[in-house]
């Protein structure tokens, strides 16, 4: 029987493992518009520069970790301060057990309790498991962007998901 599920802050030692969920999306996905991977440095700088609002946490199943979820500020500007960008990625061999879902609901009430107003994702159409996370998370599509990131030599609409908190 496997381990339960945890979430929990990530810490220095995930970020490898946090680097190489996010790379294999770069390599192989479009659910990041970068073209290269970003490795483990990237990842530090982000860890290092949590502010208010600002998460990055993983999902464990004994010491693997299967995957992450992050919150950053949406637009620098003073007025969007209390809204968030939020994401959600997985190793493949994560999806499809509710490990995303998991991941939302710690990401979203800790948002909560840091007074967050409004939270957005963005999701690479198609993507049929992506629409469905964020509606079973509260998250309502409110709009699509037409050939926007240009990725596997093909042109790729987003679609905006919002969540009043």
């Amino acid at each position: 029987m496997p381990a339960p599920v945890s979430v929990r802050p990530a810490v220095a030692a995930d970020l490898p493992a946090v680097a190489a969920v996010y790379d294999h999306q770069v390599l192989s996905g479009v659910a990041t518009f970068d073209l290269e991977p970003q490795g483990t440095t990237y990842w530090e700088q982000r860890l290092a520069a949590l502010g208010p609002g600002d998460h990055l946490l993983v999902a464990e199943e004994g010491e693997a970790v299967l995957g992450y979820a992050a919150s950053s500020p949406y637009r620098p500007r003073p007025a969007y301060a209390r809204t968030r960008e939020v994401s959600v990625h997985l190793d493949p061999a994560a999806q499809g057990r509710g490990v995303g879902t998991t991941l939302y609901a710690h990401l979203l009430d800790l948002l909560r309790a840091d007074g967050i107003r409004t939270v957005l994702a963005v999701v690479a159409l198609p993507n049929p498991a992506s629409r469905a996370l964020h509606r079973r998370s509260g998250f309502e599509p409110v709009g699509v962007l037409r050939e926007v990131g240009f990725k596997h030599d093909r042109w790729i609409d987003t679609e905006l998901w919002q969540r009043r908190l």
